[in-house]
């Protein structure tokens, strides 16, 4: 099926108690918690639900499972939510305006909404490197997502940009699939967890520390990398069939601080012990707010927000 921007959008605006942008584990789970105070919400996305949790190869810390895909936990966490509100996906927000009886005007491109309140779950996106050659090989080799593209290095090379605990997960689900694997790090440790270096040890995958990554070189795919081991300013260059970018996130908090939320240095939006931003009515929870990055603390931050919306709309 093709998406078409604006196909189908209604011309008649929905009235909601609160919307929540963004269906990653924080969007989902303040939609349920929402429904069940009595609320009646929304769930709208500019993608499908499930966010970056949905990219994850393999989740291993997320209470309840021993371990399970990020595309699976996503799969029932979204299958959970529908049972209790409507999840809009692929409708990109352009605009929202606070209107003068306090209520929020959302346009999207599936239609619009009027709400007495938002709740911002719209997570983040893969920080990019800059470096010549990463924009030019986008998917010619170059990618963020293993889950999405790893199968199609079967039997090839694999250098992987970034050693934290996501590099080196993406890193050991490839194990299985590709015949060698490098992962080149910034800093001169390890970033990741021990016991992933432990199983990186055993997966012989190899794992350069100190150096920085200055080029994706290629001709009409990725042939390899160069990078600089900083101890020494030597250049060095690995060859290679793919590449994976792990590198850190960026918050997408555009909408929010097109409304004058407070935000950060970073960008991330600012929010107290209840998820309440610094505008009355608005509520942030999960990647965007910044602090640890992981599933359990994005939904249990949804299920937080969700509460203190019902607080403030029906109790106050």
């Amino acid at each position: 099926m093709i998406f078409i921007p604006g196909a189908g959008k209604s011309g008649e605006i929905q009235e909601y108690e609160v919307a929540i942008i963004g269906s990653g584990p924080a969007g989902l789970t303040a939609g349920i918690y929402a429904t069940r105070s009595g609320l009646k919400g929304v769930i709208i996305d500019k993608g499908i639900a499930g966010g970056l949790a949905a990219e994850a190869p393999f989740i291993e810390n997320y209470t309840g499972f021993f371990g399970i895909k990020g595309e699976e936990l996503a799969s029932k966490m979204k299958e959970h939510a529908k049972t209790y509100l409507p999840i809009i996906e692929m409708s990109p927000i352009s605009k929202i305006e606070k209107k003068e009886d306090g209520r929020f005007l959302i346009e999207s491109d599936r239609g619009d909404f009027l709400v007495n309140a938002i709740i911002f779950a719209t997570g983040t996106t893969h920080k990019h490197i800059n470096v010549k050659g990463e924009g030019e090989f986008y998917g010619k080799g170059v990618s963020y997502c293993v889950t999405c593209d790893g199968y199609f290095f079967k039997d090839q090379r694999v250098v992987i940009i970034g050693g934290g605990n996501s590099g080196a997960a993406a890193a050991l689900s490839l194990a299985v699939i590709a015949k060698k694997i490098t992962i080149l790090e910034f800093m001169p440790r390890y970033m990741c967890e021990d016991v992933y270096v432990k199983r990186l040890a055993q997966h012989n995958i190899e794992y350069i520390k100190n150096v920085q990554v200055t080029e994706i070189f290629g001709d009409d795919k990725v042939k390899g990398v160069r990078y600089i081991e900083r101890e020494t300013g030597e250049t060095k260059e690995i060859e290679t069939d793919g590449v994976f970018i792990y590198v850190g996130l960026t918050p997408q908090s555009e909408l929010a601080k097109s409304l004058g939320v407070e935000v950060d240095q970073k960008g991330y939006i600012k929010v107290d012990s209840k998820m309440r931003t610094s505008m009355p009515g608005i509520y942030a929870a999960g990647d965007v707010t910044g602090g640890v990055a992981q599933v359990i603390v994005a939904a249990a931050q949804g299920a937080i927000a969700a509460l203190s919306c019902y607080e403030d709309l029906r109790l106050k």
